[in-house]
């Protein structure tokens, strides 16, 4: 009796012992999951311009049979939706670094995340298709017109005219009349294309040839520069005016005549004179103001230097008082009368005697368009 009381007692002490640390287990705590580790980041690829597609290029993990999830990041902050691998940058992100942060994921596991390297997002460039053009005659006085060019992308154009490699002010439409200052000068147009998220684009029409005065040269006249009396005056600058004067395309190389100075001779002569000479050359010329008598045009050296009182009160340039007064002593040598004030407001013919009176009309250097012909060479 005593051996099998014996031999139940040790049979039931080790099966409580084993039972014990099952009862204590209950209460313990959980044993947390494996994270997944990155081995090598995401990185992304594409050009980080606008409207471009961004991509990740795949992390690698230390676990197997992962799925991915994507993030995108402006800065610190989410992107609203945009969950993808792939993304494409709106105008909000121009100027921003852009990132993904990827997420991977397995039952049995405890997430796992990678943030790439940021990119800086760029505008994008426009795709150009075909060049501005100009068309139209280039001669004085005529007008060019341009064609817009045209890109890939739907644009916004301007349009900017210029005179070499200068923009001209005010020259900003579709159409630009030559002047005066574009006379042998080579004139184009540039035109700006824009649009959100590009950087704007100015592409130029081709090298055009040079702008020709308003008609072909059909007469040149040879000319040399004399002097009478005590000149104070710089003669140099006197010639070089002067001739500036003849052949300036407002003046009367507008009618076809052109003026070429020679050392001596030719068929008109230019004198700069003392006033107190000037009546030295005809009983009708005045020491007060400039005259013509046969082949001299003689230019009164007061004139010259100051001007005439009517001029200077009416507040015209001495610049602007020396080509009328070459242009108006020319034009008798050219054949034509004096000539009188139109109607009040209006232009004063280069014939009229402006050096003494507008009489209603306003100061005027050179040939209006009744004006525009020459008598001397029909």
């Amino acid at each position: 009796m005593i051996a099998r009381r014996l031999l139940v007692a040790l049979i039931t002490v080790p099966l409580l012992l084993v039972a014990l640390p099952a009862a204590g287990v209950e209460g313990a705590d959980p044993v947390d999951p494996p994270v997944i580790g990155v081995v090598t980041g995401p990185v992304l690829t594409g050009d980080p311009a606008y409207r471009s597609v961004l991509r990740v290029a795949p992390a690698t993990w230390d676990v197997e049979d992962v799925t991915l999830g994507y993030q995108w990041l402006r800065g610190r902050r989410v992107v609203a939706g945009a969950t993808a691998a792939r993304y494409r940058p709106g105008l909000d992100d121009i100027g921003r670094r852009l990132r993904v942060r990827v997420t991977a994921t397995r039952d049995g596991y405890a997430d796992g995340s990678a943030t790439s390297e940021p990119v800086r997002v760029r505008r994008a460039r426009l795709a150009r298709e075909q060049r501005p053009t100009v068309s139209g005659t280039r001669r004085y006085l005529r007008t060019l017109e341009a064609t817009g060019g045209a890109w890939e992308q739907r644009v916004t154009r301007t349009f900017r005219w210029l005179r070499g490699q200068e923009p001209i002010p005010g020259a900003t439409g579709r159409t630009y009349r030559l002047t005066a200052r574009d006379v042998g000068r080579r004139i184009r147009v540039q035109v700006r294309a824009a649009r959100p998220g590009y950087v704007a684009d100015g592409w130029r029409s081709a090298r055009p040839g040079r702008t020709l005065h308003r008609v072909p040269l059909r007469r040149t006249v040879l000319y040399s520069v004399q002097t009478r009396g005590r000149i104070s005056a710089d003669l140099p600058l006197f010639k070089r005016l002067a001739h500036a004067s003849l052949n300036d395309p407002r003046g009367w190389r507008t009618t076809g005549i052109g003026f070429r100075r020679v050392r001596s001779g030719g068929a008109m002569t230019l004198v700069l004179a003392e006033a107190a000479r000037v009546p030295d050359f005809s009983s009708g010329c005045s020491s007060r103001w400039s005259c013509r008598v046969g082949r001299h045009v003689v230019i009164n050296q007061d004139r010259w230097r100051f001007a005439s009182p009517a001029w200077r009160a009416y507040g015209g340039s001495l610049r602007g008082y020396r080509h009328m007064v070459v242009n108006h002593e020319v034009g008798h040598w050219l054949g034509h009368g004096h000539r009188s004030c139109p109607g009040r407001g209006a232009a004063a013919p280069v014939m009229q005697q402006q050096s003494i009176s507008l009489a209603g009309c306003r100061f005027n250097p050179f040939p209006t368009v009744r004006e525009w012909f020459t008598p001397r060479f029909p």
